[in-house]
Formats: C-alpha cells, sequence, structure tokens
C-alpha cells in the first residue's frame, strides 16, 4: 500500500544539501508530487511531498532523519491522506490572482493590512515574493522601493469592495497596490502605451509654452480643468492653443532639452526595450516634445498633436490633423496593437489624466500614474508613492533578474 508523506526540512542552507535529500528518495524510488524551497538570508525552508510505499516509507524517514543531524538541519515528517491530496489537487482549478504591493518600504503594518484584506475575501495566500532587491541600511538611496508579490488562489466574494478596501489601504498607508488575474497574459505583455505630460515627464508642456507667451495663468486654469473633467478636453485644448498666437517655435527646442524627466523612466525604458517590448507614446501634448522622446528612448511609436507654424515661424494659434483626445487614445492603441499583432490582453496604458482613462480602462493593464482623484478611483492599477518603473513590478519583474539595468 502506498502513502503520502510531506518532508520539512529547516535550517542553514548549503550547496549539495537538496542533492544528499533526492539520492535517498531516488534510492527507494519515491514519486515526488509537489518540491517548494525558499531561501531567506541563507536559512532554507523546504517542503517535499513524496508517495512511496509503507515499507519504503519507513526507510526513508529513518534514513532521511540521520542525513538531517550529519547535515546539520531540522527535518518534519507529516502523513497526507489520499483524501487530503485530493482535496489539494482539485484545488488547484480554482482562479489565480497575483496582489502587489509597492512603496518606498514597507512595514509589517502595510502587510497586515493586505493580508486582512486577502483574507476577508476568502482566499489562499500561495506564495509570498519580493521583487525589489534588499536595502542597505548603510547606504542611502533617494530612489529606494520595496515591493511585495502575493500568489493568491481564489475568487474575492466582493470585488468592488475589495477594490474600495485596497484603495482605502493605499491613501491611509502611502503604498500602491496592483490587483491582476494570473493568467498567460499577465506573463506576456508586448504593447505598453504611455501618456507623455505629467507621466514620462513632469510637466505639462503646454504650461510651458504658455508661459514664455505671457498667458502661463490662464492656460493653466484651462489645463487643470480640462485634466479634473470639468470641462471637455477638445474645447479646453482649441482654447489653450489659440492663446499661444504669436510664440516664436525656437522655444520648442529649450523646453525640450530642459523637460524633467519623471523618476525611473530611464530604467523603465531601458529595460522595457531589451525584453522586447512595444512602446508608444500617445499624448493630447504635441509632437515636438513627442518626438524628441522618441529619440533619446528609441520610441517605437508617437501620436501628439501637432502645432501649425507661420512662415515667419510663430505658432498660429491652431493646429494641424486630428486631436489626440481620450477617445483618440483608445483607437490608436487598438490600432497598434493589431497592427504588431498583439491580444489587446496584452497591452498596457499608463497616464494621470482624465483624457487617459479610455485607454487605461481598454487595456489589458491600466495604471494610473501620479493621477488626478477621478482617474485614482477608475483605475484598477495605481502608482503614487514611486517612480514610473514600479510599472515594471507590475508586470512581475524582479530586481536580481535585471542585472545593471536594475540599478538605474
Amino acid at each position: 500500500m502506498e502513502e503520502q508523506i510531506l518532508i520539512r526540512i529547516t535550517g542553514q542552507d548549503r550547496p549539495g544539501l537538496i542533492a544528499s535529500v533526492m539520492t535517498i528518495l531516488a534510492k527507494y524510488n519515491a514519486h515526488i508530487f509537489d518540491i517548494v524551497q525558499a531561501d531567506i538570508h541563507s536559512t532554507l525552508s523546504l517542503g517535499i511531498l513524496i508517495r512511496s510505499n509503507e515499507l519504503s516509507s519507513g526507510q526513508i524517514m529513518k534514513e532521511l532523519l540521520f542525513k538531517a543531524t550529519e547535515l546539520g538541519v531540522n527535518i518534519g515528517f507529516t502523513p497526507v491522506s489520499d483524501e487530503e491530496y485530493e482535496s489539494w489537487v482539485n484545488n488547484q482549478g480554482k482562479n489565480r490572482y497575483i496582489l502587489t504591493i509597492i512603496g518606498r518600504s514597507l512595514s509589517a503594518k502595510n502587510i497586515e493590512a493586505t493580508t486582512k484584506v486577502i483574507a476577508a475575501q476568502g482566499f489562499n495566500i500561495d506564495s509570498i515574493r519580493r521583487l525589489t532587491g534588499r536595502q542597505s541600511i548603510y547606504k542611502q538611496n533617494q530612489h529606494v522601493r520595496a515591493c511585495i508579490e502575493f500568489s493568491l488562489r481564489g475568487t474575492p466574494n466582493n470585488y468592488e469592495e475589495m477594490q474600495a478596501e485596497l484603495m482605502l489601504m493605499s491613501h491611509e498607508q502611502g503604498i500602491d497596490f496592483s490587483f491582476q488575474e494570473d493568467n498567460m497574459y499577465r506573463r506576456m505583455r508586448r504593447l505598453i502605451c504611455f501618456d507623455m505630460d505629467s507621466t514620462l515627464i513632469q510637466t505639462e508642456c503646454i504650461n510651458e509654452l504658455a508661459k514664455r507667451a505671457g498667458v502661463g495663468k490662464e492656460v493653466a486654469e484651462i489645463t487643470e480643468r480640462a485634466m479634473r473633467g470639468e470641462i471637455d478636453f477638445r474645447e479646453s485644448f482649441i482654447k489653450r492653443v489659440a492663446l499661444l498666437k504669436g510664440l516664436d517655435a525656437s522655444v520648442m527646442q529649450e523646453i525640450a532639452e530642459t523637460m524633467p524627466i519623471t523618476e525611473g523612466v530611464d530604467r523603465l525604458m531601458t529595460i522595457l526595450k531589451q525584453c522586447g517590448y512595444k512602446i508608444a507614446i500617445l499624448s493630447g501634448g504635441f509632437t515636438y516634445f513627442g518626438e524628441y522622446l522618441q529619440r533619446k528612448y528609441d520610441i517605437d511609436y508617437v501620436y501628439a498633436n501637432e502645432l501649425e507654424i507661420d512662415s515667419n515661424n510663430k505658432l498660429t494659434g491652431r493646429y494641424l490633423g486630428e486631436i489626440i483626445d481620450g477617445k483618440r487614445k483608445a483607437e490608436l492603441l487598438k490600432l497598434i496593437a493589431q497592427v504588431e499583432k498583439v491580444n489587446l490582453a496584452q497591452t498596457i496604458a499608463v497616464g494621470d489624466g482624465t483624457n487617459d482613462l479610455p485607454m487605461i480602462t481598454e487595456s489589458g493593464l491600466g495604471i494610473a500614474f501620479h493621477a488626478k482623484p477621478r482617474v485614482r478611483a477608475t483605475a484598477e492599477q495605481n502608482i503614487t508613492t514611486i517612480g514610473l518603473d514600479g510599472v515594471l513590478y507590475f508586470l512581475g519583474f524582479k530586481d536580481s533578474y535585471l542585472g545593471d539595468a536594475g540599478k538605474l
């Protein structure tokens, strides 16, 4: 008669430890039903579920006890009945999700709040892993970040309630979160579309142009109202561009060369290009600045608004072509995905304003970045505490996988 035994080994890790254990299991032809190992600061925690006949099981446990003493580790055995094992197998069919939490640092309080939400929704935590590198207690790093990923099994009791609880936790504790279904599309994202102003760069280019045209206050007020969704983007765009009439177009070069790049953009772009992502800028701003970033980061697509310039190199107060508003951004995301033969579920959209909501909603993974309240409340993923490279952790990247690029 055969039986299952769960073997648990803890203690100081060392080379060859698992090989020694497997030598004994192989000697008695044990079947490995499951194996999981975690290593925290050279401390090993190893679990192996085996199936073997009763006679061999006794010999296996005896020899493993001797080997554990020899290796200086602790070992324990737990019998697992056929019914318990089958119940575990049946649970494999349950839905799987990934809950990611991220911040400048993470405390026990943050993890407590997260796990309470997880428990209240009826999830089982299959695994927990840290995605960020270890933090030095001696060297100060202004771009320090901490990220933990929970692998969950089950179905939320109330999805809307869970999202509301996570949003409240994020607001009260200063951390960000992402809740995603763990499917093949999550592991195979291929196209990422960014808003530009206040996302890739920490300014609104139209406001910078307006300051040089002497209409900074008027344009900034219209911009803020549009970003908050108080007035239609198209209407606000036409009004703001009209106020720029007469400005010398040469000032655009100066603005482009001094644009404040958002924290984490260099690192994010380097890694995305290395990993073969297609990258697009879909902006309600202007092509001049989008194309400047395109050259800087080797971006594949840029769609933005074109300012009309007269023969004297002055802005006319008009624009050329179609306005890139929220609706057009969503259309362009779908169009680029079609051109690149990418399933819409493999797309990512990142933005901060109301006019980004259509593409954020349409994409497979929509992320609100340092966004306006309405956008934060609508988007399922938010980043407010760290730089734009936080997107990498929502994609499942681990610092240790990234090599030198991960240190930027």
